[in-house]
């Protein structure tokens, strides 16, 4: 089932990141620009940079034990942390549990979330010990900084915001909603090239065309990602 919302009065994500122009162009296109046009979603770039410490603003050091690369520094976080004011605190990293759909409901029903970009080897462990809620992976993949991540977040967590979509319903029957991946979709024309739409999508017959989703979500679940398919589901044929 979808996420009840509470009775919203605008959401805020914070995001603490070394490159906040990362995110111009997204955030002012498309489902979160409306988002943030309309007043439901207000998003705050934090720059980490401001918080480094001496005259070139270090953020980061060598880690100790050695070994290659840098590792974000423990004060500049956390003093960038008490900036954004209290939230529900994600750490975007490799060794976090992977982001589902769930997740996203959570974060949406929060009234304030804020998002910490790490970069380089990681952060001080400390930060994810003491300073943030939940540690979050996008996929099992490294990527260069956690932005890419929070913005695929900021995405997915704009479109739950009620009042976001044109349609109120949209979220209720997309994958991931009940353990199952979303049916395939048609529109006209009705062939093209030889390739037809399945004829039961045509009849009008709304009993069988439900029953025709409900299969084809089943099939296409067992299929390409047999992990989420529940053990009561029945066999499709």
């Amino acid at each position: 089932m979808p996420s009840q919302h509470r009775i919203f009065p605008g959401m805020k994500i914070s995001i603490v990141t070394l490159f906040p122009e990362f995110f111009a162009s997204p955030l002012e296109i498309s489902v979160v620009g409306r988002a943030r046009e309309t007043g439901l979603l207000e998003v705050a770039l934090i720059d980490l940079r401001r918080f480094g410490q001496g005259v070139h603003r270090q953020v980061d050091d060598a880690p100790y034990g050695g070994g290659p690369g840098m590792v974000l520094m423990v004060q500049p976080l956390a003093d960038a942390l008490e900036f954004a004011g209290e939230s529900h605190t994600v750490l975007f990293t490799p060794g976090g549990t992977r982001l589902d759909q769930q997740t996203l409901d959570r974060w949406a029903d929060e009234s304030h979330v804020t998002f910490v970009c790490g970069r380089y080897e990681g952060v001080d462990e400390r930060v994810a010990e003491h300073l943030v809620h939940q540690q979050v992976s996008l996929g099992d993949f490294v990527l260069a900084g956690g932005e890419a991540a929070a913005l695929a977040a900021v995405e997915g967590v704009a479109r739950l915001l009620p009042g976001v979509l044109g349609n109120p319903r949209s979220p209720a029957s997309e994958s991931f909603r009940d353990g199952l991946l979303e049916e395939p979709h048609y529109t006209r024309p009705a062939e093209f090239h030889g390739w037809s739409v399945p004829d039961v999508l045509l009849s009008g017959d709304h009993s069988r065309v439900d029953a025709w989703r409900r299969e084809q979500r089943l099939r296409r679940t067992r299929e390409r990602r047999p992990d989420l398919t529940p053990d009561d589901q029945e066999e499709v044929n």
